[in-house]
């Protein structure tokens, strides 16, 4: 295995992350990666691109003949919380430029390749790494239904929230979180579909106060976000790269996009 060298900047602010937070919320990794299922990794080689703090990792593992995971800032954190998982193996190493030298049964990326300097180049890595016949999975953040994020959140995270502690962030996330939840157990009870953000508030109240700060903190604490669109999404996942009627791009919760798709038998 060899691991081309790293081209994209190391960013404390995940490992800091990860280190704070957990996820353990199963039920958005089951439904992120539809329609695609956990059976789909059974007995397979994995490759999980962007494992984090290893928080996915043991949901493959489980069922998976092996997982290879991949992390350019938490690897050894991951490594650390999944020591006891025999059939992982972690790589530090940047998405875009890796080599790892085979292909994987499967290729999943969830919640990273938005995060990264090039989505373009970390996709057709993702892809040369993935074996024909095999399935990609990818969930990203979609560009539509996501105008408050990226034309509020963001200048405001670029201009002031960079410059804090991760201590002093996790303040403002617990605070705005916290402000958030009259307005989501109100008015975002109602029936009024037309709201922004009314689907994801309902995924809000699934959960708990904590998991739902991460997603705050998440969104104030990422040093760089490149938002998919759905044109971008249907580049990825074109017809010549995948077998026919094997390519879902479906919506999540109106601020996402799952990709899924067999690699064609014929890539390369």
């Amino acid at each position: 295995m060899s691991v081309s060298p790293v081209q994209q900047s190391r960013s404390s602010e995940w490992a800091e992350q990860w280190a704070m937070f957990s996820d353990d919320e199963r039920f958005l990794f089951d439904e992120w990666i539809r329609p695609a299922t956990t059976e789909d990794f059974r007995g397979k080689d994995v490759l999980e691109c962007g494992c984090g703090g290893g928080h996915h990792t043991p949901h493959m593992a489980a069922v998976a003949r092996s997982v290879t995971a991949v992390d350019l800032n938490c690897a050894d954190l991951a490594r650390q919380r999944c020591a006891s998982l025999a059939n992982v193996s972690f790589v530090d190493a940047d998405l875009a430029t890796m080599d790892l030298g085979r292909q994987y049964d499967v290729v999943i990326c969830i919640g990273v390749i938005h995060h990264t300097d090039d989505p373009d180049a970390t996709f057709r890595n993702l892809y040369r790494h993935c074996k024909p016949g095999g399935t990609v999975i990818i969930w990203t953040y979609s560009a539509e239904g996501n105008a408050l994020v990226r034309y509020g959140v963001e200048p405001v995270r670029k201009l002031v929230l960079r410059h804090l502690s991760r201590k002093a962030l996790v303040g403002v996330s617990s605070a705005v979180t916290a402000l958030l939840y009259p307005i989501v157990y109100s008015i975002y009870r109602l029936p009024l579909k037309m709201l922004p953000y009314w689907e994801y508030f309902a995924n809000f109240r699934r959960m708990g106060f904590e998991r739902n700060m991460l997603n705050v903190f998440d969104k104030l604490n990422a040093p760089q976000t490149r938002f998919t669109t759905r044109a971008k999404a249907g580049e990825w996942m074109s017809p010549d790269r995948f077998e026919p009627g094997s390519v879902s791009i479906r919506p999540y919760v109106g601020v996402s996009w799952s990709l899924v798709g067999t690699k064609k038998v014929s890539s390369s």
